[in-house]
């Protein structure tokens, strides 16, 4: 669904009512929350467990850990991929211990056990040993739902869960199937164990009002005006969206009308002439936009095609309930997701990939970290504060650190928020309705 048929609906539909509960800081430190947390969200979401284009041979498996659970994810003879426990049936002594791997079979490296990607028991030491007879053929790990979508797989550890497109809803869905993820290429991928609960990481990319404050760069190419955004709340999901238009200076400043170096460059490069935008640098997005239209496939953008007007210029910010965000940029997307650290609430495991279209022939695209190598790259696990996590990404986690302090004093009595962060708002009373806690 392009833009202009979602705003068509009546506005009201995705700007739902809240009741204004305190967004406590209990709820960011302690332990009945995050014991809350587990039961009745994590253990109930799709979870993304790695690239589909990961998994290429039967056998070959990708290893997602969440909190202190694990699953792996084979590729099937049939071409299929399934999902389990990641934990043998003898002792569970865990048997897949890297994020990419692959073999004809996974093996235990306790005792020796063996399962076939079908997650059937094959091979056991002195099989005629146990009480009942030899175990193989019998048995199979713990099955977890799976399903491929977007080019990632996923997971869900909740034995009645819903469909993959049912969690989603139709029109995220059908919004986000635009951007053709299924034929993007992961070229950056970080992850790391940042000093912070999960939430906070939430809040902040359920909200543009930190922007020019902790991301002032941007400001001269992307427009993070009040006005000019727009906010959409799926409340039937759970799910949020913002755009922010690209291409365009933000109407924050009284220089938005000043045409700077790399809005320029993009004129240039989309065959248009900057001096005809200067002193009238707001009118670049849309005539940018018409030549992507005229241009793009000749230029190497044929995934244009299936996109909408203003999903070809403009910055989607997508937060699916309760922790994953995509940030949709014109020739890729950004994935930015928290997870629930093993033991503290005070800590979480943040991820940062991006992944990109290959444009015509050439060997780079511009990522979060400009020009980046068109090549697919394993996550790079990182010590935090010793190697970034991206530009963007260390200016929000900058704050990290002070807000997981300041949430403890007795001087913070639940937040005072302004409209524009409605979506916080509803992200913490779905929390609350969710885990039955109401302070």
């Amino acid at each position: 669904m392009t833009v202009e048929a979602f705003m068509s609906r009546h506005i009201a539909e995705f700007d739902p009512p809240v009741r204004g509960d305190p967004i406590t800081g209990e709820r960011y430190y302690a332990k009945r929350w995050a014991d809350a947390e587990w039961d009745k969200v994590w253990k109930k979401v799709w979870h993304i467990g790695g690239m589909a284009g990961d998994l290429i041979d039967a056998g070959d498996f990708l290893t997602h850990n969440l909190g202190k659970e694990s699953v792996v994810m084979l590729k099937q003879n049939d071409g299929s991929v399934r999902a389990f426990f990641n934990a043998c049936l003898h002792r569970g002594y865990r048997l897949a211990w890297t994020e990419v791997g692959g073999a004809p079979q996974l093996v235990c490296g306790y005792h020796g056990w063996r399962y076939d990607p079908d997650g059937t028991l094959a091979h056991v030491q002195d099989p005629d040993d146990f009480p009942g007879g030899n175990p193989c053929g019998k048995n199979r790990l713990t099955e977890v739902a799976c399903e491929i979508w977007g080019g990632f797989v996923w997971y869900n550890m909740d034995k009645d869960a819903a469909p993959l497109r049912e969690w989603l809803g139709e029109t995220v869905h059908d919004r986000l199937s635009q951007w053709q993820m299924e034929k993007m290429t992961r070229v950056y991928a970080v992850k790391s164990d940042v000093p912070c609960n999960w939430k906070i990481v939430r809040d902040n990319f359920n909200e543009s009002y930190h922007l020019p404050t902790l991301h002032p760069q941007i400001s001269t190419s992307i427009n993070d005006g009040l006005s000019d955004c727009e906010f959409a709340i799926f409340a039937d999901v759970g799910h949020n969206m913002m755009r922010m238009p690209g291409l365009q200076p933000s109407a924050r400043y009284p220089t938005h009308q000043v045409l700077d170096l790399q809005l320029a460059e993009a004129l240039e490069y989309w065959e248009l002439d900057p001096k005809e935008f200067e002193g009238n640098a707001m009118a670049a997005r849309d005539a940018i936009a018409a030549q992507k239209r005229k241009l793009g496939a000749q230029k190497g953008y044929a995934h244009y095609e299936g996109m909408g007007d203003t999903e070809i210029v403009d910055y989607f910010h997508f937060t699916l309930w309760p922790n994953i965000t995509f940030t949709m940029w014109p020739d890729g997307v950004q994935l930015l997701r928290s997870e629930p650290h093993p033991t503290d609430p005070e800590r979480c495991i943040f991820d940062h990939w991006f992944m990109a279209h290959q444009i015509g022939d050439t060997g780079l695209v511009i990522g979060p970290n400009g020009a980046t190598p068109y090549e697919a790259v394993d996550c790079e696990t990182i010590v935090f504060g010793e190697k970034s996590l991206g530009i963007v990404a260390d200016q929000d986690l900058s704050v990290a650190i002070g807000q997981q302090l300041g949430l403890h004093s007795q001087g913070f009595r639940g937040g005072i928020l302004p409209n524009q962060e409605k979506r916080v708002q509803f992200f913490h009373e779905k929390l609350n309705d969710v885990c039955e806690i109401h302070d």
